[in-house]
């Protein structure tokens, strides 16, 4: 059984027993959280929410949180001797799925 879940303005397909990386959420490793926006639940039969699955949830485990490697980004304008180097590394946090509950 897998699921497809929204969270952080993105979507993943899911599994039980999964390590995802999604957007940083508010939650303590080690702590329990329960993803509500189930957009589709899959396995013997397809279940494809408007928008989102009546009384489905996914719950998973925090595992950690971290921040993914450096992007660089560089801005330089010809001629005029402008260029402005900068570094980003985005937060995200490392979950376990548990159960999916359809």
């Amino acid at each position: 059984m897998y699921a497809i879940i929204a969270t952080g303005g993105k979507q993943y397909r899911v599994q039980e027993g999964d390590v995802v990386r999604v957007e940083k959420l508010e939650a303590e490793a080690g702590s329990e959280y329960v993803f509500d926006q189930v957009l589709a639940v899959g396995g013997e039969e397809m279940k494809v929410g408007t928008p989102t699955v009546d009384g489905a949830s996914v719950t998973a485990s925090v595992v950690g949180d971290g921040r993914g490697k450096k992007v660089v980004v560089y801005k330089y304008k010809r001629k005029s001797g402008y260029h402005k180097k900068q570094g980003h590394r985005q937060a995200f946090t490392e979950v376990k799925i548990e159960k999916i509950n359809a």
